[in-house]
Parts: structure tokens; C-alpha cells; sequence
């Protein structure tokens, strides 16, 4: 009996570590419908929905991935590529989705490349502020050097 549990706490655990975040796939849906909708109102979606649009989706990512996987594989290769995931959109007959795609893949690795300057750039600033310092703060040197007699002369 205690297998039989353990075994369903098991699967309980995988299929919501399998799920999309409800809260992402509501946002997601409603932002699309809103902008599809005639009068720009808010739409409300069933729970229902909800549910089977995070299902299809899950579906389709596995699906997806499973296919970019065997190309990979066939490519005598373990990482998946994005040209992986091109082509499998490709074999999966859903050519349509690759322009747009690579277009948000391309916006994406601007914006990390930006970020990622412009993180080395202010870690360097702060390096050569810190570097920069004591040596513009002469009362900082001489009180180093108080703090170092005090400790040789035990006062």
C-alpha cells in the first residue's frame, strides 16, 4: 500500500514540475486575446482554458524539443542548437513560427550583449573608484597608519 502512494506522490510531483506557471500562461493568453479583441476590453478566460492552453503548450514544448533533440543527435552532437529548434519547427511543419522567432532570438542576444556591458562597465567603475580611494583621501592613509602604531605600541 505504501508503494502504491509513494508512487503517486511520485507522479504528483513530476506533473508539476512538468507544468507551465499558471500565472505566465494567463498573462500570455490575455495579452493575445486583448489585442485580437474589436474593442480592446478585457476578456476573461475560464479556468478551463487556462488549463488546456497550458497543456497544448506543454505538449508542443516537448514535442519541439524532442525533435530539435533528434536532430541534434543525428548531428553526432549533445547540445541543441537554436539551428536545432529552427529545424525542428521545420520537420513539425510549422515553418511559419522561424522568422519571427529568429527575429525575438536576435532582440534577445542585443539586450543580454547591452546588459552584459554595461554590468563590466560599472564593475570596472566601481574597481577603479575603490582603487582610487585612499589615495584621493590623504586622512584615510594617515589614519591607517595611527591605527597601526597604536597596535605596535599596545595603546
Amino acid at each position: 500500500m505504501a508503494t502504491a502512494t509513494t508512487a503517486t506522490v511520485v507522479e504528483k510531483v513530476v506533473a508539476d514540475a512538468e507544468e507551465l506557471p499558471k500565472a505566465i500562461v494567463k498573462r500570455l493568453v490575455k495579452d493575445k486575446l486583448s489585442q485580437l479583441s474589436q474593442d480592446g476590453g478585457e476578456i476573461q478566460v475560464l479556468k478551463d482554458s487556462l488549463l488546456a492552453f497550458s497543456e497544448s503548450s506543454r505538449i508542443f514544448i516537448h514535442y519541439l524539443s524532442a525533435t530539435a533533440n533528434d536532430i541534434c543527435k543525428e548531428s553526432k552532437r549533445q547540445t541543441i542548437s537554436a539551428e536545432d529548434v529552427f529545424k525542428a519547427l521545420e520537420e513539425i511543419e510549422f515553418p511559419e513560427f522561424i522568422a519571427s522567432l529568429r527575429t525575438s532570438l536576435e532582440e534577445f542576444k542585443q539586450k543580454n550583449a547591452k546588459r552584459k556591458s554595461d554590468t563590466s562597465k560599472s564593475k570596472e567603475a566601481k574597481k577603479t573608484k575603490t582603487e582610487e580611494s585612499p589615495m584621493e583621501n590623504g586622512k584615510a592613509e594617515e589614519t591607517e597608519a595611527e591605527d597601526v602604531n597604536v597596535v605596535a605600541n599596545g595603546e
